[in-house]
């Protein structure tokens, strides 16, 4: 699966939400997409998903504009005001809602026995606001990924939660080496901390992501 973002451009309200930003990921590939605060980084990850309709560019998945199959391939993962939890849930509950979401099993015993098996057991009466970042973002990643058909993840932000990398990109690699694409949208730290140069937003010529699955030999 190949998912391509050529000049894509967002008007809001008030302009320019979106400058025109291009990307090209595949399966087995991991980008990083950095953008400033308030450039719309957001907006380029819903497009990507087929969740918004950019104003000027296209975003093809397979060389095909189809944004139901994107909607369908694409997963964004704690975008807020998108797909981040409601912060006063109880863990438990809000696995439970992603666990349906993905056609399996949520009863209280399926629960406990998904956190059992992340070590997450004893915090599932816990608000979900006062999880540890390292944790909310691999849970929640790896909730996603579970939902049929996804191929690809859109991690939001996750250093909005903490400045250590590591903490998520050894986990977006991960995914990544199981075959899907995954993009990780960055604001917060600076790209002088980031492990890899960077997309841009704003820009169209963009390096290469990282391949982290090798190639299937013809």
């Amino acid at each position: 699966m190949q998912v391509v973002a050529d000049r894509v451009s967002l008007d809001g309200p008030h302009g320019t939400l979106l400058p025109e930003t291009s990307l090209t990921v595949s399966s087995g590939e991991f980008a990083v997409v950095h953008g400033d605060p308030g450039t719309g980084i957001t907006a380029f990850g819903l497009a990507l998903a087929g969740r918004l309709h950019p104003t000027t560019g296209t975003v093809t998945v397979d060389g095909a504009a189809d944004p139901g199959r994107l909607r369908e391939l694409v997963a964004v993962v704690d975008s807020p005001g998108v797909s981040e939890p409601d912060e006063m849930l109880p863990l438990r509950v809000v696995v439970a809602e992603e666990l349906a979401l993905a056609g399996k099993p949520a009863s209280p015993a399926a629960v406990t026995d998904w956190l059992a098996g992340r070590d997450l057991a004893a915090y599932a009466r816990t608000r979900f606001e006062n999880l540890s970042a390292e944790p909310r973002t691999r849970l929640l990643t790896d909730l996603a990924a579970s939902r049929p058909n996804v191929g690809m993840l859109v991690l939001d932000r996750p250093d909005r939660h903490t400045s250590d990398v590591d903490s998520w990109w050894m986990l977006a690699h991960e995914h990544a080496e199981r075959g899907r694409a995954v993009v990780v949208l960055t604001a917060t730290l600076p790209v002088s901390a980031l492990l890899t140069t960077p997309a841009r937003i704003g820009r169209l010529d963009q390096p290469a992501p990282q391949r982290c699955q090798e190639e299937p030999v013809p």
